[in-house]
């Protein structure tokens, strides 16, 4: 979920890592690269918790020609270890670490990446270079340094789009594995071209739109205003997370040509036709992500839609750190529209989601609606199947490519389907629960041109997205 920029410019890296701010809150960060120079930065928190007024303090930026942005999601990381694991990754250089940032001046080499590595793809490379217990992405950086960009292409399947900046290099190097599942667009600003995770945060800064970076494909980007050279070294495996389009990316983002808010209208419109509860009187969302189905559903239901709950803060509890930072995320972020109460009280409502991972927000949702507003009943309706299910192979599924679902559960993630059936699920929230089919939501992708095979669909039971076995 991580969101990767490549500008020219330190004010354009940092405005297209702050439209990138919904993908990650973890830590943030930035190599700076010059002729023969690469300076780094780290810190935790979000983008603006280092002002962008003292990075031009730091930085004499007129040293630099290129800047790598990330905003980091951590899924594989380590919870208590949040600095240090933050991107850029790097080699060589001079650290110093303050606790809240740290500072690395001359690096060998850095690294800012989006996804999930496997241990297994590390097996070659020299570990006793390697700090213990180091986190994939400097794996990457180290598997790059001992080989090269082809061999990581070739031998390493998924699931990253990264950039790696090399002081030996004139290129910063970009590279987006043959699934395509993590995204990233290609855009040109003021002559010159630029990479982010998603489309908006290239419009946000006055970038156009030029096209999505091929899955497989190797992308060089020097500092001159020439369009990065491509190299395809693998064939495509396309495998894009459905997720992004549920749930990751902002509703203005276009991924791989389809709209995110089409998509999701698309989906609200088919859970309408396929779970329509009677004697609702009006339609409610958890906000934000499912909007854009809540007005579908109440369009084709012609159930009238009503605001009744609210975020104080623009923040994802999904992306806490630990179980106890997502509970207070979500105590202290969504409560009740009090001029609904009224309203609502004693009434019937159907509440639309676009997903249940833990289930954490859907029972602070049904305390409210229930012990305060006092509803006669709620029925929370979902347009993303079931996700941790063990599949018909009895694997137990979740997400081993960049979203913090795990497959094998532990105290700190539990998934709230795993085991049961619709009415033990609703038990446990409280409340009756009800998901759209699989076969529902793929056909809502297929309607707007994504075929079902082009999707990896694993964290609900799919196949593998880049493994036959």
């Amino acid at each position: 979920m991580c969101g990767i920029v490549v500008a020219h410019s330190l004010h354009d890296c940092y405005g297209m890592m702050s439209s990138l701010q919904p993908r990650g809150r973890d830590a943030a960060g930035m190599v700076l690269v010059g002729d023969r120079r690469i300076d780094c930065i780290t810190w935790l928190g979000l983008v603006k918790d280092f002002s962008l007024r003292n990075l031009y303090r730091i930085f004499h930026v007129e040293r630099y020609h290129t800047f790598l942005g990330h905003t980091r999601y951590g899924t594989k990381g380590r919870k208590d270890q949040l600095l240090r694991d933050a991107h850029p990754q790097t080699i060589g250089g001079s650290v110093h670490d303050y606790g809240h940032h740290c500072i690395i001046l001359d690096c060998d080499m850095a690294i800012v990446h989006n996804g999930q590595v496997d241990d297994e793809y590390f097996a070659e490379i020299n570990k006793s270079k390697l700090p213990s217990d180091c986190s994939d992405t400097l794996k990457l950086l180290h598997y790059y340094k001992e080989r090269n960009e082809y061999e990581i292409m070739q031998k390493i399947p998924g699931a990253y789009t990264l950039a790696i900046a090399d002081k030996r290099r004139p290129e910063v190097i970009v590279m987006r594995d043959r699934t395509g599942i993590k995204p990233s667009a290609l855009g040109k600003k003021d002559g010159k071209y630029c990479i982010a995770s998603e489309d908006i945060a290239l419009s946000d800064k006055g970038a156009e739109f030029k096209e999505y970076l091929e899955p497989g494909c190797i992308y060089y980007m020097l500092p001159s205003d020439s369009k990065p050279r491509s190299q395809r070294v693998v064939k495509p495996q396309i495998a894009y997370c459905f997720f992004e389009w549920n749930y990751i990316a902002q509703k203005e983002t276009v991924l791989n040509r389809i709209s995110v808010k089409a998509l999701r209208q698309t989906l609200g419109e088919i859970l309408a036709r396929e779970s329509r509860i009677p004697e609702t009187d009006y339609i409610a969302y958890m906000p934000e992500c499912p909007e854009a189905a809540a007005e579908a559903y109440s369009r084709i239901s012609g159930i009238p839609l009503r605001e009744i709950l609210y975020k104080i803060r623009n923040e994802r509890a999904f992306q806490g750190s630990t179980s106890e930072e997502r509970e207070h995320s979500i105590s202290t972020n969504l409560f009740l529209n009090l001029e609904a109460i009224n309203k609502i009280r004693g009434k019937t409502i159907t509440l639309i989601d676009d997903s249940i991972v833990r289930g954490n927000n859907a029972c602070r949702a049904r305390k409210l609606l229930y012990e305060e507003a006092q509803v006669a009943n709620c029925h929370l309706l979902n347009y993303t199947p079931p996700i941790g299910l063990v599949g018909s192979d009895n694997i137990p599924r979740g997400c081993m490519f960049g979203v913090d679902m795990p497959p094998n559960e532990s105290p700190n993630h539990q998934f709230i389907a795993r085991g049961k059936n619709l009415e033990e699920i609703g038990t446990a929230i409280g409340m009756p629960v009800h998901y759209i089919s699989v076969h529902g939501m793929l056909r809502g992708f297929k309607s707007l041109g994504m075929p079902r095979e082009h999707l990896c669909t694993y964290c609900i039971g799919g196949k593998h997205p880049f493994k036959t076995t």
